[in-house]
């Protein structure tokens, strides 16, 4: 009888489901990514250079699980949402400085005619429309900017943003973003905002776009509990500094980043160029003077050998200047297998050299090398790094 019960039951709930499914949808969906490790050149705790071999997770795609549906409204009207969480496959361990759904939260609306409006913690423009088009969305970190000074591997979200991305018109899309600042009495203080394009034709592709985020505006909200001075955990935008070639420049008053990037695809061939400007400014609370720029430029070949493997090519040139003059030249590699639709093997490697001095208080010192966005420092002007790993999407 128990049985009988609860089988009706089944059948009234998957009934209901059913009728339901006609006007919404839930999505849980996810990405495992996890290698074996090789860094040479790697600081260990008493400042020496050593070999690093471990377990790391999220080279090609962070680590993450999330849940995305749409309601339809009616007259072309949809509300959609998307909650997602980052994660750290070898701890099990939050991501995104331990919050639940680090990666993004949002809510909104869409419309086939108007667009979308989303609100809620979310990606700026550069990252939806520029980041496509470069080597980091096929190889990832391994080939992102050193110190990922100017956001390229997506290492920063802005929460507390009001979001639009127009319709596709022939071939022309637009973004634009703002996020309040929400402190009383000073509304500009940790607020972001920017804008950008994209344009495709046939197998060409180019976007272009700005981001500005601003630091809190006050010295103790920019305090941190150890005593210095650094990005606000108040600020609309989490910057974040990766590594020895950026950290001197978290007590920046704004971040500005101008990009651009065009992508051409010709048979089993994908060719991509990108630029950015990255422009970190110093204000009376900062423990630098002067404006460091950095300008970076890079290059992608891909080529799809067969249906199952892609083989990788990428350069990255960064140079400082301004505060700090340095050079940081990048080569990487990789091999990506497809086991299946959902499954795949990879094989990343790269080697960075460094020249000029080191940003901040050890410009007495030459500059140290600190390959995408890792986060490994190196007390000498070069490393290298070999990843081997699989990944699986769910």
């Amino acid at each position: 009888m128990k049985r009988v019960a609860l089988s009706t039951l089944s059948l009234a709930l998957l009934a209901a489901a059913g009728t339901a499914h006609a006007q919404s949808s839930v999505t849980l969906y996810g990405v495992i990514d996890e290698s074996i490790q090789w860094a040479h050149n790697t600081v260990d705790a008493n400042g020496n250079n050593k070999n690093l071999i471990g377990l790391y997770g999220g080279n090609l795609s962070g680590d993450r699980w999330g849940l995305k549906g749409t309601e339809d409204l009616g007259g072309g009207l949809k509300a959609v949402f998307q909650l997602e969480n980052g994660f750290d496959v070898n701890t099990g361990k939050l991501g995104q400085g331990g919050l639940m759904f680090g990666r993004q939260a949002f809510v909104g609306l869409t419309s086939d005619q108007y667009g979308t409006v989303t609100l809620g913690r979310q990606y700026d423009p550069l990252v939806d429309m520029i980041q496509p088009l470069t080597a980091d969305n096929y190889f990832g970190s391994t080939f992102a900017t050193p110190g990922d000074v100017d956001n390229n591997d997506n290492s920063s979200r802005t929460n507390n943003a009001i979001k639009y991305t127009s319709p596709l018109i022939d071939g022309f899309q637009f973004e634009g973003l703002y996020a309040l600042g929400g402190v009383a009495g000073s509304t500009g203080s940790g607020q972001s905002w920017g804008a950008a394009g994209t344009y495709g034709v046939g197998s060409f592709n180019v976007a272009a776009g700005y981001f500005m985020m601003d630091n809190a505006s006050s010295l103790a909200a920019r305090t941190n509990s150890d005593g210095t001075v650094g990005w606000a955990s108040g600020a609309t935008s989490g910057a974040v500094f990766d590594s020895q070639i950026n950290q001197a420049y978290a007590s920046a008053k704004s971040i500005g980043t101008a990009s651009i990037a065009a992508q051409y695809v010709a048979g089993p061939f994908t060719f991509s160029a990108r630029y950015s400007n990255v422009q970190f400014k110093p204000d009376g609370f900062s423990t630098f003077t002067s404006t460091q720029k950095y300008n970076v430029a890079g290059g992608f070949l891909g080529y799809q050998l067969n249906p199952a493997l892609l083989l990788g090519l990428g350069y990255t040139y960064t140079h400082g200047s301004g505060d700090s003059s340095n050079t940081y030249n990048q080569v990487a590699l990789g091999a990506d297998y497809n086991l299946s639709k959902r499954t795949d093997l990879y094989a990343i490697a790269a080697y960075q050299h460094a020249n000029g001095q080191e940003p901040g208080a050890a410009q007495g010192t030459s500059a140290g090398a600190s390959i995408g966005s890792y986060g490994y420092n190196s007390a000498s002007n070069s490393q290298e790094l070999v990843s081997l790993g699989i990944r699986h999407k769910f």
